[in-house]
């Protein structure tokens, strides 16, 4: 949850046009608690005393008010779906930006897909409960603190017989949003997985049909869409639950209100407007739980994923500018020093793959490093510009440490040309 809320600074640039929704949206609220008051008015001021004129001047005044109703609940809808979307949008550039900033350690540790998945499910799932929470959610929280109140003005006794099953209500509707966060948890996990092993497996499809590799990659594609699909449906079995009993407390409840407000009437203690306008309210009150309950689905997702989202923001790069550290001057003779290098991808349990290496590369030279695979010639390639760091000793560029220059500036200054033999015809050839 303060995930969420950490979150909510991504709404700022746009809280006046979500103020103008909820203002929208508070005054639709009104007008449809207006509604039952009305109906009481045309029961037992017209009806019941056979006055017509009252029966014509309500009706017509119900029509204008829901007309006006509708009009705003549109505006409203627009204005919080421009919020949601642009949020969404928002959240993904701050994610793209970071992933920009991220050194080739981090990129290891957080994969192409768990990184996809977070710029595309969970995005959606944040902008869900955006869109939500301004519509549907505080129009029910509204509707159902409004219909209380109104409830209690019209039938104190009635109330009071409704509000313990009202409570067991709200009880259950957060026992469901407790239980349903861990469980979204898990299936975001599993489109992890599942994403990597299919990003893996589109980018090396070449390498699986040269090595002949396409029944193992499908088992562990396999294994990973089965568990994803798995945890989904054990999260729709769990949620299936709750709309039976949010169901049952609503009929109980109507089914209460006519017992003991049928009985008052026939006494002479309330109107039969009065009993009419109570069920309305607690169907106002009672149908706002049942949304929200069908919105826990949405905020249990979206708290899952904004935690994950909150996992990337807060990473520190590996890679970073020192305090102090200089742009490169822009012409430099290129000479490369490796003195006594050192590196480990795990810095704290890994395995030493390069051990005290030095040599110098002079300018205007060629120098070729050869090894078997594995044995850290493109790590040791990778570390001149500082894709990653070393572990101990240090690299000289024309005498300067290059962690005492910007990234920017050493970047700029260096290229790196990647060959691949291309086939044509039944020869090849050498492509840089």
């Amino acid at each position: 949850m303060r995930n969420i809320f950490r979150l909510s600074s991504f709404v700022k640039p746009y809280r006046i046009q979500a103020l103008v929704a909820l203002l929208l949206l508070t005054t639709v609220v009104g007008m449809d608690l207006s509604i039952p008051r009305l109906i009481q008015r045309i029961i037992d001021q017209g009806i019941h005393q056979h006055n017509q004129q009252v029966v014509i001047n309500t009706g017509l005044l119900m029509l204008g008010i829901t007309l006006l109703s509708v009009f705003f609940a549109v505006w409203s809808h627009i204005l919080s779906v421009r919020v949601g979307e642009s949020i969404a949008r928002d959240i993904r550039e701050a994610l793209f930006l970071k992933i920009q900033s991220f050194s080739f350690g981090n990129i290891d540790r957080l994969n192409t897909g768990q990184l996809m998945v977070r710029l595309s499910s969970d995005t959606s799932a944040v902008q869900r409960v955006a869109q939500v929470s301004l519509r549907i959610g505080t129009r029910s929280t509204l509707l159902m603190i409004g219909s209380l109140i109104l409830m209690i003005k019209t039938s104190s006794s009635l109330a009071l017989t409704i509000l313990p099953l009202l409570f067991i209500t709200s009880v259950l509707i957060v026992f469901f949003v407790v239980k349903m966060e861990p469980l979204w948890s898990s299936v975001q996990r599993q489109l992890d997985r599942l994403s990597t092993v299919l990003q893996e497996n589109i980018a090396g499809i070449r390498l699986i049909k040269a090595f002949v590799r396409g029944e193992f990659e499908f088992t562990r594609f396999n294994k990973a869409n089965q568990a994803f699909a798995s945890d989904s449906i054990r999260v729709m079995k769990f949620m299936a639950s709750m709309p039976p009993l949010l169901t049952m407390c609503v009929n109980a409840g109507m089914v209460l209100v006519i017992w003991v407000g049928g009985l008052d009437a026939i006494a002479g203690k309330l109107t039969i407007g009065q009993v009419v306008a109570f069920t309305n309210y607690l169907l106002t009150t009672m149908a706002p739980l049942i949304f929200m309950a069908n919105l826990t689905n949405a905020w249990a997702g979206g708290i899952a994923s904004s935690k994950r989202i909150a996992e990337v923001l807060d990473i520190v790069p590996d890679i970073h500018d020192h305090a102090g550290a200089k742009a490169m001057a822009e012409h430099r003779a290129g000479r490369i020093v490796f003195d006594h290098v050192s590196f480990r991808y795990n810095r704290e349990s890994g395995t030493q793959l390069l051990d005290a290496i030095s040599f110098v590369a002079e300018p205007g030279r060629t120098l070729a490093i050869l090894g078997a695979t594995g044995s850290g010639k493109s790590t040791l390639v990778n570390l001149i510009p500082r894709f990653y760091d070393v572990s101990s000793g240090r690299i000289l560029i024309d005498g300067v440490d290059i962690r005492e220059v910007t990234q920017d500036s050493l970047l700029k200054r260096i290229a790196i040309a990647v060959c691949r033999i291309i086939p044509q015809d039944k020869s090849t050839k050498i492509a840089a």
